[in-house]
């Protein structure tokens, strides 16, 4: 069985066949779906999805590119919810250095928050990190947390190592399928497999055959075959290992 470590499932894009989404889903090997809200406006859907399928997996957070529109009140309400004890992570949180016109203060003080709170009630974090890795290691190693996924990771060998240090697994989905994509394919081959998880961030980062095309859960079979082609391995033995990190960063029972 495969772990998406990382969908959007309640995305307004997978409104009109969301059943039949992730049936397909399923029926390609996907047993395990992580939905990580961005802001609080859909936290109430995130964990409605989780009570209505007990194969989805809810994590709860404020995305960094969504703070603009957050205050203190969205932080009181997230730790209420967070301690209830129904989330497997808290997510997607982090820094976006790449968006033009993005408040880095603003970032930071809610990256840092949610730290916090994530320290406060032991949970593992998914990690929103695009063009800012170390100062996301900077923040990790102010406010320790117990790991997570650092989510579509592009970063170098030695960030990568600093992650895995941290307790972090690092997830790969989409960018791997592109041959041009040498560093992403190279780190996929060569990092300890015990490092990573597989995600596709649908309806978002659609891989090679899909572009310009919704991307889909199912997809992430495909994934495990293209890492494995990548390795040199049985695509059994990448699915039983991703498979495997995936439970035991976010604590996932099975």
């Amino acid at each position: 069985m495969l772990i998406d470590t990382h969908l959007h499932l309640d995305a307004a894009e997978f409104d009109a066949d969301r059943a039949a989404l992730i049936g397909r889903a399923r029926a390609a090997g996907v047993g395990g779906f992580v939905v990580p809200a961005v802001e609080r406006a859909g936290f109430a859907s995130v964990l409605a999805l989780a009570d209505a399928m007990p194969d989805v997996f809810p994590a709860l957070g404020i995305h960094p590119l969504y703070v603009d529109r957050a205050g203190e009140d969205d932080l009181a309400v997230l730790d209420a919810l967070l301690g209830q004890g129904a989330c497997v992570a808290v997510g997607e949180i982090g820094l976006d250095h790449y968006a033009p016109g993005a408040d880095a203060a603003r970032q930071q003080a809610f990256f840092t928050a949610q730290l916090e709170l994530a320290r406060r009630h032991a949970l593992p974090v998914i990690l929103h990190l695009r063009r800012a890795q170390d100062a996301v290691l900077a923040a990790l190693r102010r406010v320790k947390v117990i790991g997570g996924i650092a989510h579509a990771f592009n970063g170098s060998l030695q960030q990568a190592e600093t992650f895995i240090a941290l307790g972090f697994r690092l997830g790969f989905g989409g960018a791997m399928t592109f041959p041009g994509s040498r560093r992403i394919r190279r780190l996929a081959a060569e990092l300890p497999l015990e490092a990573i998880v597989l995600e596709t961030d649908a309806p978002d980062m659609a891989p090679v055959w899909g572009q310009g095309r919704r991307n889909e859960p199912e997809n992430l079979r495909r994934y495990a075959e293209t890492l494995a082609g990548l390795r040199g391995m049985a695509v059994a033995s990448v699915i039983a290992a991703t498979t495997a990190n995936a439970r035991v960063v976010l604590g996932l029972n099975g």
